[in-house]
């Protein structure tokens, strides 16, 4: 046989031989998403957490946010201090389902957020993204939502590396409370 370049070879290799060999791309490993890909993904407005959130106080529901379409709480399970969710309040899947007014308002709470964080924690830069369906990795794939996730120059460490460990240095109610309570009115 012989390989895409020409080089010829004898056996088959199996895929468990390419298990160290390096190749060009790097890899974010996030093994805590598996309970979201295998759970979670029940329909139905009744059982949606971002549709439940809004009719629970603020502080429960970690709600720093609302509008007229939609709303920003922080992510239960952060990758930083003060990763936000940005959902609108209907119960619609992805985002070309989406209204237009609700696309809007998701944009504007997320430029408004952007703008608290920087303030209130001095993020020097966001990751800003949603995924769209199951298959895309969304832990809650019936119900559009929008991560903003700030970063710092000095944030990445090994914790998550060597000990499966993500150090969040504030409590979710403390960040929630300085984030709403520097929203502006």
């Amino acid at each position: 046989m012989r390989d895409y370049d020409g080089t010829e070879y004898r056996d088959v290799e199996s895929v468990n031989d390419f298990a160290a060999v390096p190749d060009a791309f790097q890899r974010l490993w996030t093994p805590h998403r598996i309970a979201y890909i295998q759970s979670g993904q029940e329909s139905g407005a009744d059982v949606c957490p971002f549709c439940i959130a809004p009719t629970l106080s603020d502080e429960k529901a970690l709600i720093v946010a609302r509008g007229e379409h939609a709303f920003v709480l922080l992510n239960l399970f952060p990758y930083n201090s003060g990763h936000l969710l940005v959902c609108p309040y209907r119960h619609v899947p992805t985002y070309d389902l989406a209204t237009d007014e609700e696309v809007a308002e998701v944009a504007s709470l997320t430029q408004t957020a952007m703008r608290v964080l920087t303030a209130t924690s001095g993020a020097h830069g966001y990751n800003i993204g949603m995924n769209q369906g199951q298959v895309a990795g969304a832990g809650i794939a019936e119900h559009l939502h929008q991560h903003l996730v700030p970063r710092w120059a000095q944030d990445s460490n090994f914790f998550p590396i060597i000990a499966g460990t993500k150090a969040l240095p504030r409590l979710l109610g403390d960040v929630r409370a300085e984030i709403a309570n520097n929203w502006p009115a």
